[in-house]
This record gives structure tokens, C-alpha cells and sequence, in this order.
């Protein structure tokens, strides 16, 4: 058996890597650099032989670990749960392990994360409503780790891509069913100001009410959390105006909930007297009395989607052709709408 041939050091060169896949040494080293230009097949092929030779070029840092960072705002909701389980399972499916970080609403970027980031070697990071810190982007543009954002807050660095929903169509199929079923005094109670995806709810809800000829002012709008805290403070906000809503527009499941007690409170009853529309659709929603109507919202594609993703860019070079892909929302209807009282 003759042995490979190599360079000084014993290392195996990129010209045996070449010869072995039956390509160039530029077709290698593009697929070294994550650049287009190489079939899928091939692509996958020069990966596979650079593993099984642990080839490295020379002054290379660390090689990378198979892990993908997945940072969420929380772990503890049905929202979070659907959208951890797609990412795991997409990163099982091609051989990756995954790391959680919760970010318990902080912007994420300090000295103590980026140092066990970059301790990892990590392949990639997908951002989940969440955001970073001032001088972090650079820091991991720096480690040259490629990301993916996830309901971004705010507008994406340039050249990351980014997942989200059609949340404005969503919030304008919720408000114009509520029109549909005869109400005309519809509130809304959205998630944090700051959040893309809470703008584009609202704005949904806006264009609903301008195409029916209803006011649009600020009198029935309240920003909440997207947590049942949130929900319950905004409902109460609205169900005490002089003339208060029959109908409340909840910008996500956890909110409709905290509507359900408010109205409870207040001896109302769901929906003969307040109509509550949700968003999201997560295993709850069907279960909770009376069965919530809501925006079914494609979590766990989203997440399963973004991870597939930033696995792509990390191992076969790949960049989306679209810098933003938007999921498709559908509105559920159920026992929690129902025409006003008269």
C-alpha cells in the first residue's frame, strides 16, 4: 500500500485532497473557503475527506466543533418548546448538536458569553427574538460564525439572513374576521414596541380597519409582552375606556390568555360578551375554554428553517438567495369569536 502523499510535516496536502475527490485544487480550496461554485455533491464529498484526513491549512485557528448555538429569549413557554424541539431535530438530522442559551430578555454579547462562543468553536448561531449587544457583531464577524436571525428586534446586520412570519397578513386576516362577524370596536393588544414582528401585527390590524372605513387612531391599541401578564394589563386598559371594545385582537396565545382573565375577572363572558382572536396556535390554544380562535403561526418550521440554514452556510457555503423569508400565517377559527351582543 502506498501512503498518501504529504507535505513536510506529515500533514496531508490540499493537492492529495484534490486528487482523491478527482477535482482541482481550486474546487477544493473554494469549498475550504465556503465559496459558491461547487456542486452539492462535490461540496459534500471534499467535506467528507477533509474530516476523515483532519486536514487543516496551515495558520488555520481551531477547527470547528459540529454544534450549532441556538439563543432564545426564554425556554419556558409552548412558543419556545415547538420551536426548540424543530431545531433540535433539523440539527440531529445532519449530525450537529445544539446549544441553548436563554436570554431572559438581556441583550446577549458580554466578555463571559463570547469567550465560551469562541471556546465552543461552534459552527453557527441562530438568534431568536433576540438582540445584541453594541460591539458584538463585529466580535462575531471576527470568529467568522456564520448567523441566522429569528424575528429579529430591529433591522438585520447587513448579509444576515433572516426567518420570519407574514405577521402583517396575519393580523389583518384576525382583524378583518372580526369585522366579518359584525364588530366595530376592535382593540388589540400587541407585543413589545421594539419587536419587528409586533409592528407588523399592528400594521395588519391598521390596514384592516382603513379598508372597512373604521377609525385607526391609538384609542384601542396597547402594547403588552407577549406574556399573559401582558395580556391581562392591556385587556384591563381597554375594557375600562368609557366605550370599550367587544372584541380584542391578542398578539400572541400567551396574551389571549391573560384576556381570558381578565374578562373572567370583570364577569365577562368569552365570546358572548368580548370576542378574543390569538396568535401563534400553540398546543394550548385548542385546549384552554372556550377553544381560542387564533394566527397559526409556523413555529416550528421557523426555527427548523433558520437551523437548516445556518447549516448550510457553515458547511456547504451556502447563502440564501433571498436575504428574508417569510412564512406563511393562517388564521384558526374557533369557540373564542362570535358576533357582538346587540
Amino acid at each position: 500500500m502506498t501512503e498518501d502523499p504529504a507535505s513536510a510535516d506529515g500533514r496531508v496536502t490540499l493537492a492529495e485532497l484534490a486528487r482523491r475527490a478527482a477535482t482541482s485544487v481550486a474546487t477544493v480550496s473554494k469549498v475550504l473557503n465556503g465559496r459558491p461554485g461547487v456542486s452539492a455533491a462535490k461540496r459534500d464529498e471534499v467535506l467528507a475527506l477533509i474530516r476523515d484526513h483532519g486536514y487543516k491549512p496551515r495558520g488555520a485557528g481551531p477547527k470547528r466543533a459540529d454544534l450549532v448555538e441556538l439563543v432564545m429569549r426564554g425556554i419556558d413557554t409552548l412558543w419556545a418548546t415547538q420551536m426548540l424541539v424543530a431545531a433540535e431535530a433539523e440539527a440531529a438530522r445532519a449530525g450537529v448538536g445544539l446549544v441553548v442559551t436563554a436570554t431572559h430578555g438581556r441583550a446577549m454579547g458580554n466578555r463571559h458569553w463570547m469567550a465560551s462562543l469562541a471556546a465552543r468553536h461552534s459552527s453557527g448561531l441562530v438568534l431568536v427574538v433576540s438582540r445584541l449587544q453594541t460591539g458584538a457583531e463585529k466580535e462575531l464577524a471576527r470568529l467568522r460564525l456564520p448567523m441566522v436571525l429569528v424575528d429579529p428586534i430591529g433591522s438585520a446586520p447587513e448579509g444576515v439572513p433572516v426567518i420570519g412570519a407574514t405577521n402583517f397578513a396575519g393580523g389583518l386576516s384576525a382583524t378583518e374576521y372580526l369585522i366579518s362577524l359584525g364588530h366595530r370596536k376592535i382593540g388589540i393588544v400587541t407585543g413589545d414596541q421594539y419587536l419587528n414582528c409586533s409592528q407588523e401585527r399592528l400594521d395588519g390590524y391598521r390596514a384592516a380597519l382603513a379598508r372597512a372605513g373604521m377609525p385607526v387612531g391609538g384609542d384601542y391599541i396597547r402594547f403588552g409582552n407577549f406574556q399573559a401578564d401582558g395580556g391581562r394589563a392591556g385587556a384591563d386598559s381597554l375594557l375600562s375606556l368609557a366605550d370599550p371594545p367587544t372584541a380584542i385582537f391578542a398578539g400572541s396565545d400567551q396574551q389571549a390568555y391573560g384576556v381570558y382573565e381578565c374578562a373572567r375577572a370583570r364577569g365577562l363572558r368569552v365570546p358572548e360578551d368580548l370576542s378574543v382572536v390569538g396568535f401563534d396556535d400553540v398546543a394550548l390554544a385548542q385546549w384552554v375554554s372556550p377553544r381560542l380562535t387564533t394566527v397559526r403561526q409556523p413555529l416550528g418550521a421557523m426555527a427548523g428553517e433558520a437551523t437548516r440554514l445556518v447549516i448550510a452556510m457553515a458547511y456547504r457555503g451556502v447563502r440564501p438567495a433571498s436575504p428574508k423569508t417569510e412564512l406563511a400565517t393562517e388564521l384558526v377559527v374557533r369557540e373564542s369569536t362570535a358576533p357582538p351582543r346587540r
